[in-house]
């Protein structure tokens, strides 16, 4: 069986520090589906899971069988990193820490931007990298530096901003912190492959959303101010798949918003 990305049902190692449990989940918004993270120290026993996917019974009990688990948790809200939350603690009794409350459990308390989180030998610090959604957040992994970015940054593709609480101006900051950490870095996104330079995949996407906003900015002049968001889409995004196209109105609506304010 394959052991590269995409590696169903398998554990796959890809750094000393952390592999990683593809769940079968894949469809537009996933890729191949939702990368769950399992981060161990050499010679720990423990690990820390971070993502525990959807509901899916056999997934979750495939990740809670790698453990003992000392911790769950999570990136950001969207259900499809978070369905399992409830199932996979009570699997494991592992206390789970999030930004979002509501996700809380066994004791956990919500994560905090620039904590360091000490467990089962390994050293975590908390990024706050808003944007993608208002509670998401990065984790560096100090034991080798390698970066677990949620959805902020994708394995492959972009990422599309939420337009219920997804914010242009923090995704762009956000970016700009990515980039900051420096060169070197391995990617561990929520989604698609890792990657292997941070500060190139960081720069890579601020160049394009920035791109984007110029090619709405455009459309705007060309189409009129009142223009809808399906005409500026169609405008934007006619190098794009259609099918991908309701998915990137979520990204204009919160481009718009960026440029209205």
């Amino acid at each position: 069986m394959s052991t590269v990305h995409p590696a169903y049902a398998q554990l796959r190692r890809v750094t000393d520090f952390a592999s990683v449990m593809l769940e079968n989940n894949p469809n537009m918004m996933t890729l191949d589906g939702t990368n769950t993270w399992i981060l161990r120290a050499p010679g720990n026993t423990e690990c820390v899971v971070v993502d525990p996917g959807e509901h899916d019974e056999e997934h979750l009990q495939r990740v809670a069988a790698v453990g003992p688990v000392a911790l769950t948790l999570i990136t950001h809200r969207h259900f499809d990193h978070t369905g399992g939350v409830g199932r996979f603690h009570e699997l494991t009794s592992a206390p789970v820490r999030s930004v979002d409350e509501s996700f809380l459990r066994g004791g956990g308390t919500a994560l905090v931007d620039g904590e360091v989180v000490e467990v089962a030998g390994l050293t975590l610090r908390i990024l706050a990298t808003p944007g993608h959604t208002a509670d998401s957040v990065s984790i560096v992994v100090e034991n080798d530096g390698s970066v677990l970015t949620g959805d902020t940054i994708l394995g492959r593709g972009t990422t599309v901003l939420d337009d219920s609480d997804g914010n242009l101006r923090d995704y762009l900051a956000s970016l700009r912190v990515l980039v900051d950490l420096g060169r070197g870095r391995a990617v561990l996104p929520g989604h698609g492959p890792d990657l292997p330079d941070l500060h190139a995949i960081s720069t890579d996407y601020l160049a394009h959303r920035e791109g984007r906003l110029d090619q709405v900015r455009f459309a705007l002049k060309a189409l009129g101010e009142n223009a809808t968001v399906q005409e500026i889409v169609e405008h934007v995004y006619s190098d794009v798949d259609p099918k991908l196209w309701p998915a990137a109105e979520k990204s204009v609506n919160v481009q718009l918003a960026y440029l209205r304010s």
